[in-house]
């Protein structure tokens, strides 16, 4: 019997599969997709997101988002709240790139001003922020400094020269984890941090310049300060290496405590530990470190950036209007206080977002002033060469999704496909085409990256939207793409 014979259509795209499918199952899982999205699930996906409804302490549901994919562990795109006097974390729950996530900037420039500089600010742009397997960062961290770093992220970036104080205010976290500890990461994951900060890394992380295409909603977009016809920057890249190996290092340590808290879990790739272990306490630590870097790292990518636009535009990024939008982490567990039942009580729950993005509604204090009357503003990047979207979140995501809505197009081709599929000249004929210049470090990625071994971004924005978790602002498109 398949795996979605067992699912129920509870409303326009929302469907379920109830706690009686599996004995082990505490909640039910729920899955946030139009018919088309339901029918092309892979039956692993479903499976992993029923899992994770297996697991202790889990509340309300085990969520799937509109642009869920197959994982590790959790499925990408899936959302899993623990209470956090009974519940586990599970670094399966977060993944391998801590804080993959993606920063947004503002620019009063106009096509037209860029037109006249768009071949030698794709070159520059390209040389200056280094991108691909094992980049390296144009820095050289003293092994003492990536303490700093790890404790401190984007704040210790800014305190040393790397961008501005205001930018703070508009990342997720104001761009740093206090609870952060980097005695409880391991020297192997420290030393593979400190050449790469300040590296966009490889795989679907990019640096895109684009335009404002579309507004639809005005009051929205002014409160964001986004303008149609305004060029925007938009930079994808997570922790790097020093993410990966802590999640490599407490993987092995969940893998042994599991089996010593004999917890009964439904697959090994959800090894978790309760969240009152020391085993949990040091993960969550050494995660938050690894999420800092993560902060710092794209902190430092637009603060040359910026630096790369004064040098070919010859005119200050402040005069260019080049202020942050917003920074969202796209795979993280943080402890936030949610309503999980009808009587309104308030619940300290541990939110693992797996390949997902928050979307706190109207006034939480999480959200920064300027955009507490709206919601934080929801960056959802498309694949290479189409648009991505600006959301903003809302109440019926905060009541139905922990605050969570989609992160991204999510990928339908595994790269080993795609590169037989799709080939890199044609993709770049295709992107120049349509005016959009592209830079990669090789061919097979380009391949690899192809739109079509992904799912369509503007299905997964529009589900989002129809289902209200976040709500459409803008769609930006790309004049440059620069890949790893």
């Amino acid at each position: 019997m398949s795996i979605k014979e067992n699912i129920n259509k509870i409303d326009e795209n929302i469907w379920e599969i109830p706690s009686s499918y599996k004995k082990q199952m505490k909640v039910p899982a729920r899955l946030y997709l139009n018919e088309e999205g339901i029918e092309n699930l892979e039956e692993g996906a479903i499976e992993q997101v029923t899992n994770v409804a297996c697991l202790p302490g889990i509340q309300k549901f085990s969520l799937g988002l509109p642009d869920i994919h197959f994982g590790y562990g959790f499925p990408i795109g899936g959302v899993g709240a623990f209470n956090m006097n009974n519940g586990v974390v599970s670094p399966g729950g977060v993944g391998f790139d801590i804080n993959c996530g993606v920063r947004m900037i503002r620019s009063n420039l106009s096509e037209d001003d860029l037109k006249p500089y768009i071949t030698e600010l794709t070159e520059k742009l390209f040389k200056n922020i280094p991108s691909g397997v094992g980049s390296k960062g144009k820095i050289k961290l003293l092994p003492k400094e990536i303490d700093e770093v790890l404790n401190k992220g984007a704040e210790w970036a800014v305190n040393n020269g790397y961008g501005w104080k205001e930018d703070l205010k508009f990342l997720e976290e104001n761009g740093r984890i206090k609870n952060a500890d980097s005695e409880v990461v391991s020297d192997k994951a420290k030393k593979r941090g400190i050449p790469q900060l300040g590296s966009l890394g490889s795989g679907n992380h990019f640096l895109e310049v684009q335009k404002v295409d579309e507004i639809y909603n005005e009051k929205a977009a002014k409160i964001f300060k986004l303008k149609k016809g305004t060029i925007t920057i938009m930079v994808h890249s997570g922790s790097r290496g020093c993410g990966h190996q802590v999640c490599s290092d407490y993987l092995r340590k969940m893998d042994k405590a599991y089996k010593k808290y004999k917890l009964n879990i439904p697959d090994r790739q959800l090894a978790c530990a309760p969240l009152d272990s020391e085993e949990a306490q040091d993960y969550l630590k050494a995660m938050y470190a690894a999420a800092n870097y993560a902060w710092a790292n794209r902190q430092m990518i637009v603060h040359w950036v910026r630096e790369t636009f004064e040098d070919v535009l010859g005119k200050s990024a402040k005069d260019m209007g080049m202020t942050t939008v917003y920074d969202v982490a796209h795979n993280i567990a943080k402890e936030e206080t949610h309503i999980v039942n009808k009587n309104g009580m308030k619940l300290n729950l541990l939110v693992h977002r797996k390949g997902a993005t928050r979307a706190f509604g109207p006034g939480r204090s999480e959200v920064p002033e300027d955009y507490r009357e709206i919601g934080q503003p929801v960056l959802i990047p498309g694949t290479m060469g189409t648009s991505s979207y600006v959301l903003h979140g809302t109440e019926i995501a905060m009541e139905n999704t922990f605050g969570s809505t989609a992160h991204g197009a999510g990928r339908i081709l595994s790269r080993s496909k795609a590169k037989k599929e799709f080939s890199a000249d044609e993709i770049k004929e295709n992107l120049l085409s349509k005016g959009i210049q592209v830079k990669a470090n090789s061919d097979p990625v380009l391949a690899e990256e192809a739109p079509g071994a992904y799912k369509n971004v503007d299905q997964v924005v529009k589900t989002s939207d129809k289902l209200g978790i976040a709500k459409l602002v803008a769609k930006v498109t790309p004049l440059i793409v620069t890949k790893g």
